[in-house]
């Protein structure tokens, strides 16, 4: 029997809204948690980004919480701010099936008075970040006595940050009698403590295979260059893939500031993401990039944790993930929903025993190229000459979305040109990517018309 979200009891107003954004069959985290969910017991999931997890907590919320009571209901705390941002948006897209159901997003750099004014006015569901639930609850503002459901997403990296005193305080307000879901991609100890502490009989989940499942969709590349070469060889895979959204992870902010300097300097259309950025300018720079304005987000591991962005071809590991775990991560960030993603690791000698164990951990050698000489080598070959224009290695994927862009190398070079010069003209480097590019958010949305996909988020 195929399973459905019917067939799981889902109302047939969430199956429609759903349907509505393209989601017609439940991801295997989404059939293995909702049930269990449904039936009222704790459980623990383990699974990786991208595997459409937030869905697995929502929908049984969602059909299981009362519009009529004004008094928060859900609690669902996440690590990031941005992750509170897409939680809620899911949220609000599904409460249209509930009328008078309320969403509340609870975050730093967020105008407070408002959120006040929304908690007053009364709200079913709170998503927020430790730090700013602690403050409601300290001012009065939140009060947790009503709440049936908690959730912890992104447990592993919201201890990994130091949340864990806070996120015990918020929970030491929560009753007892809760249903509480957690999800995490990795079960560290402190998770595991977490959990054996705050849950009752708690059912585990795990995703088997989940990791390989995602990097079965994605083609893994290492460049192997020096530190002085590292962002040429960058520019030399951008150009040669020319993605249509592209994730670059740096280790620090200051790395990641830097390269957007460089990028934006030779004329690409990218911005950064790192947490010295004011929280207006963090969601300017996430809505230009889900709206493709921007083609690269140079982002550090902690402000691009738990972001789904659709449409995202390649992530560039600039600076090297120092385990698997990380490394997972990154690289999940693209390959989604059934489509294909490409994973460039740029490697410097002092990288080899990081690049060993992640390889180690993947369970196989990730394929080499060689920077040098200002090229980059052409698949299979240790180095020398520069790979055939056209971007055979994941180039159809890349061309998504272009319209008339496509055309002769020197077409996309003149397309190149004109986006630097039209970055002068000011915006977050976003606007220029329209230039010789086509509309590129509407071919995308033209090349996936009619296509279902699995669970979505």
């Amino acid at each position: 029997m195929t399973i459905t979200f019917k067939s799981m009891g889902m109302s047939q107003a969430v199956v429609n809204i759903l349907q509505g954004q393209g989601i017609v069959s439940p991801t295997p985290v989404q059939e293995q948690a909702i049930p269990v969910a449904v039936a009222g017991e704790d459980v623990i999931v383990q699974a990786q980004t991208g595997t459409g997890k937030t869905l697995a907590f929502l929908l049984p919320i969602l059909e299981k919480i009362s519009p009529a009571k004004p008094d928060a209901q859900a609690l669902i705390i996440t690590p990031t701010r941005e992750l509170a941002i897409q939680i809620t948006a899911e949220a609000r897209k599904l409460a249209a099936a509930r009328e008078g159901l309320s969403v509340l997003a609870a975050y730093g750099g967020q105008d407070v008075e408002r959120q006040l004014r929304k908690l007053h006015n009364g709200t079913q569901i709170v998503i927020g970040t430790p730090g700013r639930l602690l403050d409601h609850l300290r001012r009065g503002s939140l009060k947790l006595g009503a709440v049936r459901f908690l959730v912890l997403d992104e447990a592993d990296q919201m201890l990994h940050m130091g949340f864990l005193a806070e996120v015990q305080d918020i929970l030491a307000q929560v009753p007892r009698g809760r249903q509480t879901m957690l999800f995490s991609a990795t079960m560290p100890d402190n998770v595991k403590r977490l959990a054996k502490n705050y849950m009752s009989q708690p059912r585990d989940i795990k995703i088997a295979e989940n990791s390989r499942v995602t990097l079965d969709s994605i083609k893994q590349i290492v460049v192997d260059c020096t530190d002085r070469s590292k962002q040429d060889a960058l520019k030399a895979m951008i150009r040669e893939h020319r993605p249509y959204l592209a994730v670059i992870f740096c280790r620090t902010k200051r790395r990641a500031s830097t390269l957007n300097e460089a990028l934006q300097a030779a004329g690409f259309a990218s911005d950064e993401l790192h947490g010295d950025l004011s929280q207006s300018k963090r969601e300017q720079v996430m809505r230009a990039f889900r709206d493709a304005k921007l083609e690269l987000l140079v982002a550090t591991d902690v402000a691009a944790r738990g972001i789904d962005v659709e449409g995202v071809t390649h992530v560039f590991n600039y600076d090297i993930p120092q385990d698997v775990d990380s490394y997972i991560h990154r690289i999940g960030r693209t390959g989604r929903a059934g489509e294909k993603g490409i994973a460039i690791t740029f490697a410097s000698p002092k990288d080899v025993e990081a690049l060993r164990s992640i390889e180690r951990g993947i369970g196989i050698r990730l394929e080499r190229r060689r920077f040098e000489n200002g090229a980059v080598s052409a698949p299979g070959q240790g180095g020398g000459r520069p790979a055939a224009t056209g971007a055979k290695a994941g180039g159809e994927s890349a061309r998504r979305g272009r319209g008339n862009a496509k055309g002769t190398g020197s077409g996309r070079e003149r397309g190149r040109s004109e986006r630097g010069q039209s970055k002068s003209g000011g915006g977050a480097g976003g606007r220029s990517a329209e230039t010789g590019r086509g509309r590129r958010g509407q071919g995308r949305n033209q090349q996936q018309g009619g296509k279902g996909r699995r669970g979505g988020r």
